[in-house]
């Protein structure tokens, strides 16, 4: 009797360990993608954000640039939670400049993207994207 419950305990650890059960075990589980992250929205966003205004300050691919941050690290400056939803929302208000954060950065962040003036759509596609460069 007692081997079997030894070895149910043993079994019942080692199934936590592989599921990522119980503090400390296993690296902590990716957010689950939102539904409104969707390959054609990511390659639309790819492409406006890259070939539009949003390269010039968050430079190639979200890597930050002299007026944007990085967007690919986690790392956000205006954001708190990086959600899919708090990006788009991001996007559409802009930021003024009294509120941006590094003094250095000498311009607002446009809202719809500024000079682009994205619609909906296209607004929601840079979102899907910008939230794949920090949920890799």
């Amino acid at each position: 009797m007692r081997a079997l419950a030894a070895v149910s305990l043993l079994l019942f650890v080692a199934a936590c360990r592989s599921s990522g059960a119980g503090a400390g075990t296993g690296p902590a589980a990716k957010p689950a993608t939102p539904a409104e992250v969707t390959p054609a929205r990511v390659a639309l966003g790819d492409s406006l954000f890259n070939n539009g205004g949003c390269m010039r300050c968050h430079g190639s691919k979200g890597i930050g640039a002299q007026n944007g941050p990085a967007l690919n690290d986690g790392q956000w400056d205006q954001l708190t939670t990086g959600s899919y939803a708090e990006i788009r929302a991001l996007i559409v208000s802009g930021v003024p400049k009294e509120k941006i954060k590094v003094t250095t950065r000498p311009n607002a962040m446009g809202a719809r993207g500024g000079r682009m003036n994205l619609n909906d759509e296209q607004i929601s596609a840079v979102a899907a994207y910008v939230w794949t460069l920090s949920h890799k």
